[in-house]
């Protein structure tokens, strides 16, 4: 297996002191990642379908300097516990659920990728008036996230399958979609983090069926928002195109930012990280020196 040399920034982040907590939300259990000092504001990162909390382990340290930042498994992935059903607001019940055992000081921001940004959204939606701000990223609002249309339409996550050593899952792992990314480095880690060892072998962590019930729009759900919120995608990307992002603009009325992170495809928290991690820090900071709009009822 070969790996790319990482850079100080990824060696360090993932350096940075974690801890890690598992709770128990309606008989399943939740495990979360957990950065910062406890008093600081609160930032939660919510990853995408068949995922886990580690996609976001390299980038969270680099917002503690101003944050308390946690990262869930959400049910049926990760080292998360597995449900019969799975729906957007039982997810957002588990990220609730993770902000109320975190203890933030106030109501903190929510900033999820993909699939995890339908879960924002309905968590906006549902728990707008406990969060300060809600971050979608590259999450499409016109037809289904990539993960659960090629769950249920594609072969990617039909038969998972059991592989006798760590290299020879890693060699399987597969971004969906497609794309291109040349930190081979952020692949490896995230690939690591999500294969556990059975006595069978190496299988895959996240539950296969959960993509027979997340196949939904979420029109409704982004006009009724009850919080500030901003629209992120990867200029590149062919899960959010412009005509897309433009149309998710207008259901908000136009009173979100719309940003682009150039050369970016729609994993753009891999291929391009950095870039990311500024667009987001400016965000936050205007937002805190920004007045919301009014919540709509």
């Amino acid at each position: 297996m070969t790996y790319d040399m990482p850079p100080g920034w990824f060696v360090d982040a993932l350096a940075a002191p974690l801890a890690e907590h598992t709770i128990e939300v309606d008989g399943t259990p939740v495990h979360y990642l957990d950065w910062g000092e406890p008093a600081a504001p609160g930032l939660v990162f919510v990853h995408g379908g068949a995922a886990h909390a580690h996609w976001w382990s390299f980038l969270a340290p680099l917002f503690t300097h101003q944050w308390h930042v946690v990262a869930l498994d959400l049910s049926g992935h990760g080292d998360s516990g597995r449900r019969e059903t799975y729906s957007h607001e039982t997810w957002a019940h588990e990220v609730m659920s993770v902000v109320e055992d975190a203890r933030f000081p106030g109501p903190p921001v929510i900033v999820g990728h993909s699939l995890g940004g339908l879960v924002a959204i309905q968590t906006a939606h549902d728990h707008g008036d406990e969060l300060a701000g809600a971050v979608i990223v590259d999450s499409p609002v016109r037809r289904p996230d990539p993960e659960s249309e090629e769950g249920v339409r594609g072969r990617a996550f039909r038969s998972p399958g059991t592989y006798p050593d760590l290299a020879t899952a890693m060699g399987r792992f597969r971004l969906i979609p497609e794309q291109p990314c040349n930190n081979r480095f952020i692949i490896d880690h995230v690939a690591r983090h999500s294969l556990r060892e059975t006595e069978d072998g190496w299988e895959w962590k996240f539950d296969p069926t959960l993509f027979r019930h997340t196949m939904v729009t979420m029109r409704d759900q982004l006009v009724g928002v009850r919080c500030r919120i901003a629209l992120f995608r990867g200029e590149l990307s062919v899960v959010v195109p412009p005509d897309t992002a433009a149309y998710m603009y207008d259901l908000v009325e136009r009173k979100a930012p719309v940003i682009s992170i150039p050369e970016a495809h729609h994993h753009l928290t891999l291929d391009q990280p950095l870039a990311f991690v500024a667009a987001l820090r400016t965000l936050l900071h205007d937002w805190e020196h920004s007045i919301p709009r009014p919540a709509r009822f």
